[in-house]
């Protein structure tokens, strides 16, 4: 638990690690940036690979993972990770 961290200072003194500041920005975060909700996306990895559909409830875990629930256009749900999908931008359909 990064809670227990213990940070070492001059004189022997410890401290808690304070987990909001000394947490790095996890790679998962580049991929929340590209993507909306509300953008057409194409699933390009994992158990949902080759769907596509409508971005909709993008999560971030406490762990970095950015996860995304994605509503296809008969309206069935499923949800996989932000890294595994590519957003479709207008006029670059498949």
């Amino acid at each position: 638990m990064a809670a227990l961290a213990r940070n070492a200072q001059p004189g022997g003194k410890t401290t808690p690690l304070d987990p909001m500041t000394t947490r790095s920005i996890p790679m998962q975060a580049a991929a929340q940036a590209r993507i909306k909700d509300g953008d057409r996306c194409q699933v390009v990895g994992g158990t949902h690979a080759g769907k596509s559909g409508t971005v909709r409830d993008i999560h971030t875990s406490k762990t970095g993972a950015v996860t995304i629930t994605v509503v296809q256009d008969s309206g069935v749900r499923f949800k996989t990770l932000a890294k595994n999908v590519t957003v479709e931008r207008p006029g670059t359909a498949r």
